[in-house]
Parts: structure tokens; C-alpha cells; sequence
């Protein structure tokens, strides 16, 4: 008799164990730490605790996960708030991009709106393209020069389409030369939260 055997056996005559409950308190098995053997009621107590424990870690990840989410939802409610201070496009652009490096900790942020400054042909072609923010590791055709002398040092890219309906009305893009800062797998639900609060706050002075 095979053990699959023993064991589909238990399974299928649970009967067995109070036909035979003095029996597990005599059966012992090796303690899962070696060193020596435990009765069978002793390895289910370890093997609860055990259950416990990455439970409590579970729940662990899932509050501080919570706590990020909850941090995260500040900023941008305070983000927001900071959009409704700027009383015309000048200073809302200069709005967004302070914001972004005050309340977000994002090192490099530039703001082309089409109707201040029309973009190339090709970067054009690219907003209109997006139907979300990407995170790349290359700057896409020259807006590295957005950025000034600092432009070829950095390493991290987050392009923000911005939007009027169908027609892109801008682009928002947030820069790093930490490589690790934005990376095409990241996710870009709050990317998207920004493009959607600075295109609906374009709007009223496009």
C-alpha cells in the first residue's frame, strides 16, 4: 500500500480517528525543526501557529499597503487644491510643476500645453497616441531638450498625455535620473489621476 493510499483512506473515513482517538496521542513524527519527535497534537499546535503567522504577515502587508494608498490619496487631493490656485495658464503650469516636486517628490517635471507651445509633428503624433501615461527608460523624439542641460542625465521617464475629450491639448512629463524611479512595468493608475486633474484644470483656460 502505497502513502497517496493511507492518506486518501483517512480522507475518505474521518471515522477512523474517533474509532482510534487514543491512538494519536501515542503517534509521534518528527518535529519539522529536526532534533527530535512531537505527538501528532503537537504538530497540528506548530502547524496553527505557523498558519497564524503568515496570516499576521498577510494582514501586515495589507495595512501598510492601505497606508501607502491612503498617503498616496493625500497628495493628490493637496495636488488638486494647488491646481485651483493657478488664476490663469501661466501660473497653473507653474502650479503643477512645483507641486509636483513639493508634494511628490518628483525631482524634474515639464509641461508643454499645444496652445502656449506646439509641439513637433512627431511628438504631436505621440500624445495624441496615448490613451494613458508610459514609463520609459528613453526619452521619446526630442523632449529630453524639455528639460534643459539636465535632459541627458536622466534615466526614467512618465509621460502624461493630456487631454480635451478625443484631441490631446498637452503633455505632462515627470523625470528622473534614478533609472528605477519610472519603468515601462510600473503601474500608472495615480499618473492617470494627475493627467485627468491637469487636463479638466486646462480646460477652463484653454
Amino acid at each position: 500500500m502505497q502513502a497517496e493510499d493511507i492518506a486518501q483512506y483517512l480522507r475518505d473515513h474521518p471515522e477512523f480517528f474517533e474509532a482510534y482517538a487514543g491512538m494519536l496521542a501515542e503517534v509521534n513524527i518528527p518535529h519539522p525543526h529536526g532534533g527530535r519527535t512531537i505527538s501528532l497534537s503537537e504538530r497540528q499546535m506548530l502547524t496553527l501557529r505557523e498558519k497564524n503567522r503568515l496570516l499576521e504577515k498577510k494582514l501586515h502587508e495589507f495595512i501598510e499597503i492601505a497606508k501607502e494608498n491612503d498617503a498616496l490619496q493625500n497628495k493628490l487631493h493637496n495636488f488638486i487644491l494647488a491646481l485651483l490656485a493657478g488664476h490663469n495658464l501661466m501660473s497653473l503650469q507653474e502650479a503643477v510643476t512645483a507641486s509636483l516636486r513639493d508634494i511628490f517628490a518628483i525631482p524634474h517635471a515639464a509641461l508643454h500645453v499645444w496652445k502656449g507651445l506646439p509641439p513637433s509633428a512627431e511628438v504631436l503624433a505621440f500624445a495624441d497616441g496615448l490613451a494613458q501615461p508610459v514609463c520609459t527608460h528613453e526619452a521619446v523624439h526630442e523632449t529630453a531638450s524639455w528639460f534643459g542641460e539636465t535632459g541627458p542625465e536622466l534615466r526614467s521617464f512618465a509621460y502624461i498625455p493630456l487631454r480635451d475629450g478625443e484631441h490631446s491639448i498637452g503633455l505632462l512629463i515627470l523625470a528622473s535620473e534614478d533609472a528605477k524611479r519610472f519603468y515601462p512595468e510600473m503601474g500608472t493608475v495615480f499618473l492617470q489621476r494627475i493627467a485627468e486633474a491637469v487636463s479638466a484644470a486646462l480646460r477652463s483656460h484653454h
